[in-house]
């Protein structure tokens, strides 16, 4: 099992690719640019989740990034119509 601090930089890792692709994507013209931009990231992102043994382990994986970016609370009151 691999350590708290390998954890913490495979979420850190994904969160970068996860800002990367959307800086990529909300450039005008930047879904061809997509794939270049996002190699770097990608690879490290790889990287980490390898090293940090999560790689194929979704669910312990996603609670270490919500750990590190907890959800925003549920709003209350009714669902807009």
């Amino acid at each position: 099992m691999a350590d708290d601090t390998a954890e913490v930089t495979a979420a850190q890792a994904y969160r970068r690719l996860v800002r990367s692709a959307q800086a990529a994507l909300a450039e005008p013209g930047g879904h061809g640019l997509a794939a270049a931009v996002l190699a770097g990231p990608l690879a490290d992102a790889d990287r980490a989740l390898a090293a940090a043994g999560l790689a194929g382990n979704e669910p312990r994986f996603f609670a270490a990034v919500r750990r590190l970016t907890p959800l925003p609370a549920a709003a209350t009151g009714p669902a807009p119509t």
